[in-house]
């Protein structure tokens, strides 16, 4: 995972609503109609953090009838979360940035 898509996932995470949408999504696939009323926000505010959220390949989405299903995208979290791991073991190590 290069700098630029680290970036975007940041960025992307920066927003209260969606880490509570990627929250919800660690549980499982939900519909976009649950997502509207677990978190009580308009349909127009949801698609455009989905966009966001598919933007920077954290989650993906599979159109079922009327609603959109999403789900998170389990190898982009893991790869994120293993770089900023790499980070804060890099400053741990004896001799690290932060020693």
């Amino acid at each position: 995972m290069d700098t630029n898509q680290i970036s975007l996932i940041c960025k992307a995470l920066s927003d209260p609503n969606r880490l509570q949408i990627i929250q919800l999504l660690t549980c499982g696939d939900q519909c976009g109609c649950d997502l509207l009323e677990r978190m009580q926000i308009t349909q127009p505010t949801l698609s455009h953090h989905m966009k966001a959220l598919e933007g920077c390949g954290l989650v993906s989405s599979v159109k079922k009838g009327k609603w959109n299903h999403y789900s998170l995208n389990r190898d982009q979290w893991t790869a994120f979360r293993d770089y900023i791991e790499s980070i804060r073991a890099a400053c741990k190590e004896e001799g690290g940035c932060c020693s």
